[in-house]
């Protein structure tokens, strides 16, 4: 089937709906947040408070059942929205690593 748009990212998003637990790269100090798509490049997750555009954060993903593995993982954070129709925001980020567990 023929696709009527123009992909231009390298990988495609997958929307998820999982947890993730995330800490400022340093801080210690892990919160928690909500996964909306991921690819093989980034992700977009909601978060309670807002990060910065550049920020190094160490996330963990482990989804609800056994069809998608679970990711560790450190990631940059280039873009922070602040949600229109509800508290937080949503934070896009590229994988830089991934880390074993």
């Amino acid at each position: 089937m023929p696709r009527e748009y123009d992909e231009k990212r390298d990988f495609i998003r997958i929307t998820v709906d999982s947890d993730i637990k995330f800490s400022l790269a340093g801080s210690g100090q892990e919160e928690n947040g909500k996964v909306t798509n991921l690819s093989g490049r980034g992700m977009m997750f909601i978060a309670d408070r807002s990060l910065v555009v550049e920020d190094r954060v160490e996330v963990r993903i482990h989804p609800e059942n056994d069809v998608t593995p679970p990711l560790h993982a450190n990631v940059r954070v280039v873009r922070v929205n602040k949600l229109r129709h509800a508290d937080g925001y949503e934070i896009g980020a590229v994988i830089q690593e991934i880390l074993d567990d």
